[in-house]
């Protein structure tokens, strides 16, 4: 039987030359180096060695072994690598789907610095409704989801993230991009893109216009605030939308403008009840918070 200790030692001599330096390498004794050449060429019945004057040189024989314990050993230090950055969270694979608020910029910004500390990490990243968000962190296809709250379901777990304000966007050249802040009263008569219904958002600002009597003109409807951004850069109305999606389109003919009353905009992380989070994405969704957080103190002009 082979003994690995013999294979370590045969490569130690391979790759130094030498009995003598095998030993300092492997940190042994050059007797004890010797003893398990010689074991090994007795259990394969193999000369691989011959001496030639004070030095020992390798057989043919020696040669092709080498090879194949050389791919061994490869494959042995590369299983080695990756435990220890999977150890140091360097290593590993992401699995991320986000709301397109989120994943029109905002989220891949924050992917590539993520990535960019962490070489050997692998991501997945992949943006849609929060129903189908959720519908793919149920099933498994994603570690972490970001959607829109309130969320409820049986296999998933729901926790929020901190709230950002909504903001007002205007035609860069509208008479309302003058102002510091916009209230509900600024945009009375004012042709208005509209989220879709299903939005909590849209709720949300249809009853903030609601409790301060302000009618204004329903122009347009969108179920994504990139439609109602890129149509207000047109001149086509005003709107109010994320600070995620606005921020994509700043100096694009939108000016961005804070609200009052705020309008907050609830997101939640969402992953599965059924397996608990690696560290890697432990790691992801600790800054992420903080990426949020930050945001949110930048976005209120």
């Amino acid at each position: 039987m082979l003994n690995p200790r013999q294979i370590e030692a045969f490569r130690a001599v391979m790759l130094t030359g030498g009995i003598t330096s095998a030993a300092e390498l492997l940190n042994v004794s050059q007797p004890a180096v010797s003893r398990l050449i010689t074991d090994l060429q007795h259990a394969l019945k193999l000369t691989l060695f011959e001496r030639r004057g004070s030095r020992i040189m390798p057989t043919s024989e020696a040669q092709s072994l080498y090879q194949e314990v050389e791919r061994s050993f490869v494959g042995l230090d590369r299983i080695e690598q990756r435990a220890r950055d999977l150890h140091a969270r360097r290593a590993g694979t992401l699995r991320v789907a986000a709301m397109p608020a989120l994943a029109i910029g905002f989220l891949p910004r924050f992917v590539a610095r993520f990535l960019a500390q962490r070489p050997r990490v692998d991501v997945s990243l992949w943006g849609s409704s929060s129903t189908v968000v959720l519908d793919w962190v149920a099933a498994g296809q994603c570690e972490l989801g970001f959607g829109q709250t309130p969320v409820e379901h049986a296999t998933v777990l729901s926790e929020k993230l901190p709230a950002v304000a909504a903001v007002a966007v205007v035609p860069s050249g509208h008479r309302l991009a003058e102002k510091a802040r916009l209230a509900p009263r600024d945009f009375a008569g004012e042709p208005f893109i509209s989220l879709g219904q299903s939005t909590l958002l849209r709720y949300r600002i249809d009853a903030t216009f609601a409790d301060h009597d302000v009618s204004r003109q329903q122009r347009v409807e969108t179920q994504l605030t990139m439609i109602a951004c890129a149509m207000v850069a047109e001149g086509s109305g005003v709107a109010i939308v994320d600070p995620f999606t606005a921020q994509e389109y700043q100096g694009r003919g939108i000016a961005i403008r804070p609200f009052d009353p705020a309008i907050h905009i609830d997101m939640a992380v969402l992953t599965s009840a059924q397996r608990s989070l690696s560290t890697l994405a432990q790691d992801f969704l600790t800054e992420f918070r903080d990426a949020v957080a930050a945001f949110r103190l930048d976005a209120s002009l």
